[in-house]
């Protein structure tokens, strides 16, 4: 159970925002984008295609059009909300493709992750409005259904794995006898294929907190639908896994995760709290943020949703009979799968991940003392920037020292020019209207797992002492230090395109740390260092 004033914290999170998500919806009945949540189409007609993933907002307005314990909830049991949910669920037929797919942000794009949001929304909000029988509706939803369980996308993505299996259990239940049980079961068993034996599960190749923390959610709503599945070993796995990243303060993941997220989802927990120990001890200090009002500002058009029906969710969910919870990890822990790095004792937390160049979060008396991503530099030639934290590094662990090393590499700062938008929109129409994940996998290696090779090599560090950790940077450069302009430490930097990272947080109104000084004489084979001491309170 939680303290007094948990629902209320709840609803300052969220009625704040519906009329947002009212603003961005056409309410305008006799339009024919009405029921389109994305305003820049409809209403600014800055671009030519509908955002499908916009239409995830008709959940959280189910939500708080149904839940009576949302305190001084306006919009209870109101016809007009109703009325715009439906609205907003038949622009989402109406918007689709003809095989039932969506685009998110390009045309002929066909996103995996917006089609499955969406339709988790959708079907789930004609759940909460016992929403009868309606023939362009249902087709609709079979349709995407259809489409999502026999797509493949590229990468591996769980949390997107996990949204398609709630998908087609929602999906059966409302269409009983059409296949989409079978379907369930095979992307399912797919799902749990990804799990590593240290209990996370695959985002792009590493462990992302933020992430897991949605895929958990999903699984615990689909063990408690279906508990036939079986469910509890692999949940209990990661959950187990996820407890040991629970900062002090309630906070959990950052730039150190694999997708540099600090979104955070706690209803699985709060389901899972009946039977799991520790998900009981994960939802009591997680939810610590959410009551005291300091999360993350979720509050970005493309991502606000989630958020917005996870807390209505974890509020419709609180266990008001938990089993006792177990006491968070503690000591050193390793885990060489996803290079993380955690050192708790008490408040104290020391959390790194290695094979980002040892990116790293310090906390000391329970508050952040120092968030860390790594020595960055700048070249003056051509303005390329350098960084340690994109993945690759090798890591040597040992009793109280801790070291990573490797090639830095530069970051990914590629924008859209009016030329490159163009020649975007022309392969996407011809190209990519046919073959949209070949489009795709050529994106995320750009933007996401490529990576080239900067001239410079660098050593990080980590050393316990009696009073806390001591971090030792080394960098070398191959061409001397004449080309660089700027070099320095930031606390909150990432080079890769995450939707749902570079969230601000009030920690991260701490300065640059500059090294420039440091280069002041320096000879072209001398290494830059620097040091920092952390000390425990």
């Amino acid at each position: 159970m939680h303290p007094e004033g948990f629902a209320e914290s709840i609803g300052a999170l969220v009625l704040p925002e519906i009329p947002k998500i009212l603003t961005l919806l056409d309410r305008t009945a006799v339009s024919p984008t009405y029921g389109c949540f994305d305003r820049t189409y409809w209403h600014y007609r800055m671009i030519d295609f509908p955002c499908g993933m916009s239409q995830e907002f008709v959940l959280p307005l189910a939500l708080v059009w149904s839940m009576q314990q949302l305190p001084e909830n306006p919009y209870y049991a109101s016809a007009e909300i109703r009325e715009l949910i439906v609205a907003g669920m038949r622009f989402a037929a109406r918007s689709s493709h003809p095989d039932g797919s969506c685009d998110d942000y390009y045309p002929f794009e066909r996103a995996a992750g917006a089609a499955a949001f969406s339709l988790f929304a959708i079907l789930r909000s004609a759940e909460i409005l016992a929403l009868p029988p309606e023939p362009e509706l249902d087709n609709f939803m079979m349709r995407r259904a259809r489409w999502l369980a026999e797509h493949v996308e590229s990468g591996r993505l769980s949390n997107h794995e996990a949204l398609i299996v709630a998908c087609l259990e929602s999906a059966e239940r409302r269409f009983p006898g059409q296949g989409f049980d079978a379907f369930m079961h095979q992307r399912l068993k797919r799902l749990l294929s990804w799990q590593d034996t240290e209990g996370w599960f695959d985002e792009y190749g590493g462990a992302d907190l933020g992430y897991l923390s949605l895929t958990i959610g999903l699984l615990a709503d689909l063990d408690r639908r279906r508990p036939d599945l079986a469910l509890r070993q692999p949940l209990a796995t990661a959950i187990n896994f996820l407890a040991h990243f629970v900062h002090p303060d309630g906070t959990v993941g950052g730039e150190y995760s694999s997708r540099s997220t600090l979104n955070f989802f706690p209803f699985g927990f709060e389901i899972a709290a009946s039977w799991s120990p520790m998900a009981q001890a994960i939802s009591q200090q997680v939810m610590r943020p959410l009551v005291e009002q300091r999360t993350p500002c979720y509050s970005d058009d493309r991502i606000i949703g989630h958020h917005l029906w996870a807390w209505l969710l974890t509020l419709q969910n609180n266990c008001l009979d938990p089993c006792d919870a177990a006491p968070l990890p503690s000591g050193e822990k390793w885990f060489p799968a996803c290079q993380l790095f955690v050192d708790r004792q008490g408040e104290n937390m020391m959390v790194a991940a290695l094979g980002r160049g040892g990116v790293y979060k310090y906390f000391s008396g329970g508050q952040l003392a120092v968030s860390d991503t790594g020595v960055t530099l700048r070249r003056k030639s051509d303005g390329k920037t350098a960084v340690t934290h994109l993945g690759g590094a090798a890591a040597i662990v040992a009793e109280g020292s801790v070291v990573t090393s490797g090639p830095m590499t530069f970051a990914k700062s590629a924008l859209l020019t009016p030329f490159k938008n163009v020649i975007l929109r022309l392969l996407m129409i011809s190209l990519g209207r046919f073959f949209p994940d070949l489009v795709r996998r050529s994106l995320q290696k750009l933007l996401v797992t490529g990576k080239n090779e900067a001239p410079f090599r660098f050593e990080r560090r980590f050393e316990r002492s009696k009073s806390g950790w001591t971090v030792h940077d080394t960098i070398a450069s191959d061409a001397g230090w004449s080309d660089v302009g700027l070099v320095g430490i930031s606390g909150h930097q990432t080079s890769i395109t995450t939707i749902m990272a570079r969230v601000y947080q009030k920690d991260q109104l701490a300065p640059f740390i500059s090294l420039n000084d440091a280069l002041a004489g320096l000879g072209p084979n001398n290494p830059l260092t620097f040091e920092r001491r952390m000390d425990a309170k």
